[in-house]
């Protein structure tokens, strides 16, 4: 499935399998590719949530906001350390990011995974 990014001087299409996470710019967002490929958005993060809702339906729900700044790709999360206030995304083989996140933020997503895993 693929989503399809239209401005008016550029078309993206991504594999919504291979988006790891997108990141907060201001009024823009980078969309972050399991190849490393970084692209810039515009828009803002919380449009970028609505366009994965109303785009993706179901699949939709493989996507979480987390924090202010980041809404993340469940299948990559690898790790969660509140103290250090870190989550790292990996595919554990070609890349790991670390994403820095509020304690808060991590303790609730940490919640959520641990209910969900029971």
């Amino acid at each position: 499935m693929y989503l399809y990014l239209n401005s008016r001087d550029e078309l993206l299409r991504l594999d919504v399998d291979n988006i790891v996470y997108f990141e907060s710019d201001g009024n823009y967002t980078n969309v972050v590719m399991t190849n490393k490929l970084k692209n810039k958005v515009a828009c803002n993060l919380s449009t970028m949530e609505s366009i994965l809702s109303k785009r993706l339906g179901e699949k939709s729900f493989s996507y979480m906001r987390i924090g202010k700044r980041f809404i993340v790709n469940l299948r990559f999360i690898h790790s969660i350390c509140i103290h250090k206030q870190q989550m790292v995304v990996s595919d554990c083989l070609h890349f790991a990011y670390q994403l820095p996140i509020s304690k808060e933020a991590l303790k609730k997503v940490k919640d959520i995974i641990v209910s969900e895993s029971k």
